[in-house]
């Protein structure tokens, strides 16, 4: 059985990491990718991000079906918004039914809400065992530090 690392990123940080992982456990990977995108800058950057997690929306998805019965280990990546993972993340596992998995969790933020995201995260993917969980401020100004860090971290989940 494999691993699947699935994340969405609007930025580019979450992407960053998510790459790293998969490139250090040989796993597959996935970006969500909507149909509607966000705003990328500015302040309706966050506005838009913000709004769409306090009115709980799932945002239609593009990918093609993912087949989760292939993956015992998923590693899902979500940058934090207004405290919680992303409206993406909410519609993959609104779509996918996800049990019995081994699952980690990594955040990217600018500055706090990853406990309330990750126990978030964890309340909506219940059945499955959770193996870690890492945050992230910006990974992509320091990328050796978070590139060695993020090699580290992925190793120590195949020893779960």
């Amino acid at each position: 059985m494999g691993t699947l690392v699935v994340y969405f990123s609007l930025d580019g940080d979450t992407e960053f990491i998510a790459k790293k992982i998969a490139e250090t456990l040989d796993a597959e990977i996935i970006a969500l990718n909507i149909r509607k995108k966000y705003p990328a800058k500015g302040f309706f950057k966050y506005f838009c991000g913000g709004k769409s997690v306090l009115f709980g929306e799932k945002p239609k998805l593009t990918n093609k079906k993912i087949n989760l019965s292939r993956y015992e280990t998923m590693i899902i990546g979500t940058p934090v918004w207004a405290g919680s993972y992303t409206p993406p993340i909410k519609s993959f596992i609104s779509q996918y039914k996800i049990r019995d998995k081994r699952i980690a969790l990594f955040a990217c933020h600018g500055g706090g809400g990853t406990e309330k995201c990750f126990a978030k995260l964890k309340k909506a993917l219940p059945g499955n065992k959770f193996i870690g969980e890492i945050d992230y401020i910006g990974p992509k100004k320091n990328p050796e530090e978070s590139s060695a860090q993020t090699i580290k971290w992925a190793k120590s989940l195949s020893a779960e």
